[in-house]
C-alpha cells in the first residue's frame, strides 16, 4: 500500500473519545474518580484493549497491569516506537490528566490505521498502572517497576488506606498479567499531557516542548499527643497535634517560599479522633518537596527536616516522619525533543520549552529508554481538580504533534 505522509488526525474523534471514556467513574462535578484498579478503572481498561485490537493491535499485559498495544511495522528487527501515560485519575480528577495521553496515542493510531500507512518500526501504546499515587503511594508506581526503580513485590505489597493490597486489587479485575514487568521491549517513548500549569496559557502558546521533569520527594509524618476533653483540660497542659501539625504545615509552606521555583506542600491530613469535643491525639499527613535542581532539594529537605523536631518539641509530642519517594531532576533525550520541535513546525503552532513541574511516568522511561513529552494548555493551570479543562483544539493539536513526532523519528530509521 503506498504510504501518505500528509497524515491529519480527526480532533472531533478524539474528543469524542474523552468524553465517552469520561463516563467510567464520572462525578456530578464532571470530572472523573477513576481510582488505580478500581472497578471503573477495569472498565476503562476493558474499552481500551477492545478499540486497540479493532486496529489489529496486539495488547499485552504485564504482571503489574501495565497495557502495551502494538502495531507492526515493516521491518521485524526493530523494536516498537512508543506513545502513552496513564488512565487512573485522583479522587476528584479531571477529563484530561493521563487519559489525554492515552486517548491522543489512540487517535495517532487511528489515523495511521485509516490511512494505511505503514510505519518502519512497530508503533505501540502504552496504558501505565498507578501513575497518580492517589489510592496506593508513592506515584508513577508500575512504570517504575517497568525501569527497575521499584521491585514486583514491592508494587504487590502496597497498601491503600483501607489496607488492600495493590497486587490483590490487580487479580480481582483480571489486570495481573503473566508478562515480567520490563520484558516488553520499546525504543523510544513519547508522552502527551496538559501542562497542569499556568504557562502556555499565559504566553499563548500552543505547544509545550518539554525538556525534563523537576526532582520530587515525599515523605509521611505522624504526630502524636494526648486525647483529652477540650472543656475540662487547660490550654497550657493540652498535648494538640493537630495544633502541632498547623505550625508545621505553616513551616513546609515557608521552605517552599524560600526556595521558588520550588514548591512545599501538605495535600493529605487524618485527625484523630476528629471529634469537636476532644483535644486532637493523633495527627497523620504526608509532604511534597519539588525542585528541578537536586541541590536545592536537598537544602529545601534539609530545612524542612530541621523545622518539625523543634515544633513537636516545644508542644510535647512525639514525631515520626520519613521518606517514602524519591524521583530524581530528569534530562530528556535530545532526538527526541527535536522530533517534538519538528512535529509542531509542521503543525504550524507555537512552542514554549520547559521543564514539567509534574511528575509523570516518562520521568522513570527516561532511566532506561529515551524519552521525552509534549504540553498542551489547561485553562487557568488547574489540574487535579473535576474543573481541569482544555478544548477540542488543544487536544487535537496536543496528538497531531505527538503524530507528527513518532514520524519524525520514524523516518530517521529509515
Amino acid at each position: 500500500m503506498t504510504a501518505k505522509t500528509n497524515l491529519t488526525i480527526n480532533p472531533q474523534r478524539l474528543w469524542d473519545a474523552l468524553m465517552e471514556t469520561a463516563q467510567y467513574g464520572g462525578t456530578p462535578k464532571g470530572g472523573i474518580k477513576r481510582l488505580t484498579v478500581s472497578d471503573e478503572d477495569k472498565k476503562v481498561r476493558d474499552w481500551f484493549k477492545a478499540e486497540c485490537e479493532k486496529l489489529g493491535c496486539t495488547v499485552v499485559v504485564d504482571e503489574v497491569g501495565n497495557m502495551f498495544a502494538t502495531r507492526p511495522g515493516k521491518r521485524k528487527d526493530l523494536l516498537p516506537i512508543a506513545m502513552g501515560s496513564h488512565l487512573d485519575t485522583q479522587p476528584t480528577g479531571g477529563k484530561f490528566d493521563g487519559v489525554l495521553g492515552v486517548l491522543g496515542a489512540l487517535e495517532a493510531m487511528r489515523t495511521l490505521v485509516d490511512m494505511g500507512y505503514e510505519t518502519n518500526a512497530p508503533v505501540m501504546i502504552v496504558n501505565w498502572t498507578n501513575e497518580e499515587g492517589s489510592r496506593f503511594a508513592p506515584a508513577m508506581l508500575c512504570s517504575g517497576v517497568y525501569a527497575g526503580v521499584f521491585t514486583t513485590d514491592f508494587a504487590y505489597g502496597r497498601e491503600d488506606r483501607n489496607g488492600i493490597k495493590l497486587g490483590d486489587e490487580l487479580a480481582r479485575i483480571g489486570y495481573k498479567g503473566t508478562v515480567k514487568a520490563g520484558d516488553v521491549k520499546f525504543q523510544a517513548m513519547f508522552e502527551l499531557h496538559i501542562e497542569q500549569g499556568p504557562i502556555l496559557e499565559a504566553e499563548d502558546k500552543m505547544i509545550g516542548v518539554v525538556t525534563g521533569v523537576q526532582g520530587m520527594r515525599w515523605y509521611e509524618v505522624t504526630l502524636r499527643g494526648q486525647e483529652s476533653h477540650t472543656g475540662a483540660t487547660p490550654m497550657g497542659l493540652r498535648k494538640n497535634a493537630l495544633l502541632g501539625a498547623a505550625r508545621m504545615i505553616e513551616a513546609i509552606h515557608q521552605v517552599g517560599m524560600a526556595h521558588l521555583p520550588g514548591v512545599a506542600s501538605v495535600g493529605l491530613i487524618e485527625n484523630r479522633p476528629n471529634s469537636r469535643n476532644v483535644v486532637p491525639g493523633e495527627v497523620f499527613f504526608t509532604v511534597d518537596l519539588r525542585h528541578p535542581d537536586e541541590k536545592m532539594l536537598d537544602r529545601m529537605e534539609a530545612e524542612y527536616k530541621a523545622a518539625l523536631p523543634k515544633i513537636a518539641a516545644a508542644l510535647g509530642l512525639e514525631l515520626e516522619e520519613k521518606r517514602i519517594w524519591n524521583s530524581p531532576a530528569v534530562k530528556f533525550a535530545d532526538p527526541l525533543i527535536d522530533c517534538v520541535r519538528e512535529g509542531a513546525r509542521i503543525a504550524g503552532h507555537a512552542t514554549r520549552e520547559m521543564a514539567s513541574g509534574a511528575g509523570h511516568d516518562a520521568a522513570y522511561i527516561a532511566r532506561v529508554v529515551p524519552t521525552t513529552m509534549i504540553f498542551v494548555p489547561c485553562l487557568g493551570g488547574i489540574s487535579h481538580n473535576e474543573a481541569e479543562s482544555t478544548t477540542l483544539e488543544e487536544c487535537g493539536a496536543g496528538a497531531q504533534v505527538l503524530l507528527n513526532a513518532v514520524l519524525a523519528y520514524d523516518r530517521g530509521l529509515a
